[in-house]
């Protein structure tokens, strides 16, 4: 009876590890992870304590917190199985399974070394099964290992790959913006004169590129947890940067041409994609509490304004023609008070403060 309830948890701890290899490996979608997204998430919290203790290093500790992450995952799910096949293997040790020289010990370590073994997809193993059933198990437990494997080292690479991309968009904005990670600069340089029509081709790339990430960041949560310390590397600064943008666009610009590209599909996109990552990312990570209500905070809307003004003159002064009166900068407070909330909570949550966020400027203390 004992080695039959010994039996089935080998089986149902490897269930469990291989469910949570499928929910976040091929099911690949945010908040569905059973182990991993878990463990991930207090490893993120162990580094953040760890960051603080370490003074002027900070950022340099943060930033292996993603690597780390994913050397969790490969870990836990390999020792999650080799457990799950000690477990079954244990009871069957001197009997179904037996050493290929001397005597079979049957304590526990051993059955680790030999469900280990019998997970491996290379070398040979000091333990051969001796009967049918046993010798189906290590069929399975090869077939697994090989699989999960596979899975993982796809993975890691699909993970890197993402992050490139990830980096390279948030660099394209950086330098667009002239190294300011500010809109009104962005859009001065995107329409210089009030000539958009070659800006409006980044505009359709940059929005491309904002909805793949917005897809990765679903696809790999652990992308979340991968922290640089620049802040334009930043979803936060990147989800900022094209809000603030379609924001100034929709309320700020003048002319026909703006008339234009207020209404068009790219800026349109542009807004919904980042809005939507922000939102998804606020939700899966910062459940629980609702946004602060920044828009009600007079101090809040006192800098908003400010900014608006500091970018409707950079753009007069770049030739583009603007509205400046009262309606203007209300139109612009109401669509910063949309998603400004969202990435005020958002960019703590990767230990960034919101000053360096908006601004792109170098990390805080």
């Amino acid at each position: 009876m004992l080695s039959a309830l010994e039996g089935a948890s080998g089986a149902l701890v490897m269930g469990i590890v291989l469910s949570d290899v499928f929910l976040t490996v091929l099911y690949a979608r945010i908040g569905t992870g059973l182990l991993a997204e878990r463990a991930a998430h207090l490893t993120w919290i162990a580094f953040r304590r760890a960051a603080e203790a370490a003074g002027s290093r900070r950022g340099t500790v943060l930033s292996f917190c993603g690597p780390v992450i994913l050397l969790l995952y490969v870990l836990l799910w390999a020792g999650g199985l080799t457990l799950g096949a000690a477990l079954i293997i244990h009871p069957g040790l001197g009997t179904g399974v037996q050493a290929s020289n001397g005597p079979t010990p049957t304590d526990f370590l051993t059955a680790l070394y030999a469900g280990g073994s019998s997970m491996a997809i290379v070398g040979a193993s000091d333990f051969k099964p001796t009967n049918d059933a046993y010798r189906v198990v290590y069929l399975a437990n090869s077939l697994i290992g090989m699989s999960v494997t596979s899975l993982v080292l796809t993975y890691v690479m699909q993970v890197y790959g993402a992050l490139l991309r990830r980096n390279a968009l948030g660099l394209q904005l950086h330098v667009l913006s002239g190294e300011t990670s500010d809109a009104g600069e962005l859009l001065a340089r995107l329409g210089p004169c009030g000539q958009f029509s070659a800006g409006y081709s980044h505009l359709v790339s940059l929005c491309d590129a904002m909805a793949e990430m917005k897809e990765a960041h679903h696809f790999y949560p652990v992308l979340f947890y991968f922290r640089f310390q620049q802040p334009y590397y930043s979803v936060s600064a990147q989800a900022h940067l094209a809000l603030d943008t379609a924001s100034l666009i929709r309320s700020t610009l003048a002319g026909e041409e703006a008339a234009l590209l207020r209404e068009a599909a790219a800026v349109e996109a542009l807004w919904r994609v980042a809005h939507r990552l922000v939102v998804t990312l606020e939700t899966a990570f910062l459940a629980g509490a609702p946004p602060r209500a920044l828009a009600a905070d007079p101090e809040a809307r006192q800098r908003w304004r400010a900014h608006s003004d500091r970018a409707a003159s950079r753009l007069a002064e770049a030739g583009i023609a603007v509205v400046r009166d009262d309606a203007a900068v209300q139109a612009y407070l109401d669509l910063r008070a949309q998603w400004s909330p969202h990435i005020a909570r958002l960019a703590p949550a990767m230990a960034y403060r919101s000053e360096d966020i908006a601004a792109g400027g170098p990390e805080g203390s």
